[in-house]
C-alpha cells in the first residue's frame, strides 16, 4: 500500500482517493488482505496485479501497457480485460504491447505491427483483415488429401485426421466457393473465417509469404 499512494502522490492525486482504490482493486484482484505485504513476497501473478493497480490507480489520461498479461491465469486474464475495456469506454488513451495475438485482436481498436523494427501494418482490425488475411475454411469429414487439394481456389491443406484446414485464394468469394463443393465431399462440420492475426503475425515473422503481399511480409 505505502508504494501505491507513494506513486500515486507522484502524479498529484489525493492521498484518500488513492487509498480507497487501492483496497477496491485488491480486493477486485484476489489480493485484499496483502497491502502490507512486500513486494518481493508476492508470486509472478500477483506482483503483475500490483504493477497494473499501481498504472491505473491515478485515474491516467494516457495508459501504456507493456505484456499486460504476462503471467496471469485465465481468470485474472478476464480481469484485466474487463478493466482495461471499462478505462477506454472511460476516456483513457491506452497503448498496449504484445506478442499474444488473440489477446491483441479481441481487444485493440487500431493495430501496430512491427518487424525488424520496421513498421509492416497499421490500420484497424477489420482493415487490417481484409488487406492481409484471405479466407480458410476448416471441414470435419472423411476426405482424401488429394481431394481436398483438388478444390477450386485452394492453395494450401492442413490435414489432421478428419479435420481439415483450406487456406483459399486471395480474392474468394465464400459464397460462391461453398456453392461449388462437389457433393462426394464428406462435411460433417464446416466453418469458413478469415486467417487469425496470429496467423499473419507468425507468416510476416517467419517470412513464410503466405500473404501475397512480399513487400509487405518482407519489409
Amino acid at each position: 500500500m505505502d508504494i501505491l499512494l507513494y506513486l500515486a502522490e507522484l502524479k498529484d492525486y489525493p492521498k484518500n482517493r488513492a487509498k480507497e482504490r487501492a483496497l477496491a482493486y485488491l480486493k477486485k484482484f484476489g489480493l485484499e488482505g496483502k497491502d502490507k505485504v512486500a513486494v518481493e513476497e508476492l508470486s509472478k501473478g500477483m506482483g503483475q496485479k500490483v504493477q497494473f493497480i499501481a498504472s491505473i490507480l491515478h485515474e491516467p489520461e494516457l495508459l501504456i501497457l507493456d505484456e499486460p498479461f504476462s503471467g496471469l491465469d485465465p481468470v485474472s486474464q478476464e480481469l484485466f480485460k474487463e478493466e482495461i475495456r471499462s478505462l477506454a469506454e472511460k476516456g483513457t488513451a491506452i497503448l498496449l504491447s504484445s506478442h499474444q495475438m488473440n489477446l491483441v485482436e479481441e481487444m485493440a481498436d487500431r493495430l501496430f505491427l512491427i518487424h525488424r523494427g520496421t513498421k509492416v501494418i497499421y490500420g484497424t482490425l477489420s482493415e487490417v483483415k481484409r488487406e492481409y488475411a484471405n479466407f480458410k475454411c476448416t471441414i470435419n469429414g472423411v476426405n482424401s488429401r488429394s481431394l481436398l487439394e483438388g478444390l477450386p481456389e485452394v492453395e494450401r491443406v492442413e490435414q489432421n485426421g478428419e479435420i481439415a484446414v483450406l487456406y483459399l485464394s486471395r480474392n474468394v468469394q465464400p459464397a460462391v466457393w461453398l456453392k461449388n463443393l462437389p457433393a462426394e465431399l464428406d462435411i460433417q462440420e464446416l466453418s469458413i473465417d478469415r486467417i487469425s492475426l496470429h496467423e499473419i503475425f507468425i507468416d510476416i515473422a517467419t517470412d513464410k509469404n503466405l500473404l501475397k503481399e512480399a513487400g509487405e511480409a518482407h519489409a
